[in-house]
């Protein structure tokens, strides 16, 4: 049976799925300017993000199984570290995390035809890492940004995890920098599964399942620059225990 629906999938992947990605992509944008316009950036967010990740994951279609909601107080503020596997990880977030999100992106992406602009109208933040001056300022804007609620989510790993899934690469240091620097909470979440959806570098596609861990926030309140690396090292040991679990 998978051997004769796999060239069937591959059939709707080019005919189907791709052309309704950019269709959707575009009309969801379209949507978001409107109510970045009436609204504020922050509803938007909350209403064409959601729309467009579940439109697409249910298109894949992609199963998700979301453990510890509970874990979120919507009135706080929280710098978000999640693990990197896939493009599919941004449907993930968007589309369930439940909260008012400012994604912190690779100023690379910004030059992306429509995503870019999405992500700018959005009130995301672009972070150009080979420039301190420049990365500081993005942090600076971000600081006024994060408020009542909304948070800023961060991939620690700085790009998607070529290796085996539940081998996390390093961490970067920007995200616990910054939730030091804003006195914010980590929230650590471990992404499963989506990798063998939409491997990185690749054009490949499948359908399947996916999990998210939402783990108990982490108060940074008892971190210093001095003791960085016990913080960050707790974080990705709590987020790969997520994704050891999980498997």
């Amino acid at each position: 049976m998978r051997r004769i629906l796999y060239p069937l999938y591959q059939v709707y992947k080019w005919v189907i799925y791709f052309p309704l990605l950019v269709f959707f992509t575009v009309l969801f944008v379209g949507i978001g300017i409107v109510v970045v316009a009436l609204f504020g950036s922050n509803a938007a967010n909350r209403t064409t993000g959601v729309w467009w990740a579940r439109t697409m994951s249910f298109l894949t279609p992609m199963r998700l199984t979301v453990i510890g909601r509970e874990h979120i107080d919507p009135k706080v503020s929280y710098v978000v570290a999640a693990n990197h596997q896939s493009h599919f990880d941004i449907f993930v977030l968007y589309g369930w995390l439940g909260m008012d999100i400012k994604w912190v992106m690779k100023k690379e992406l910004k030059k992306i035809p429509v995503f870019g602009y999405a992500g700018t109208a959005g009130g995301n933040i672009y972070i150009d890492r080979s420039d301190p001056k420049a990365a500081y300022e993005s942090l600076r804007i971000a600081r006024e940004r994060i408020r009542d609620g909304t948070s800023l989510i961060f991939f620690p790993e700085g790009k998607r995890n070529l290796r085996d899934p539940q081998d996390l690469g390093p961490f970067k240091k920007g995200a616990f920098v910054t939730a030091l620097d804003l006195k914010l909470p980590i929230l650590p979440v471990s992404i499963s599964g989506t990798k063998e959806i939409q491997p990185p570098k690749s054009l490949s596609l499948y359908p399947g399942r996916a999990v998210m861990v939402i783990h108990p926030p982490i108060d940074t309140s008892g971190y210093t620059t001095d003791t960085l690396e016990e913080l960050i090292e707790l974080t990705r040991s709590v987020i790969e225990r997520g994704l050891n679990e999980e498997t």
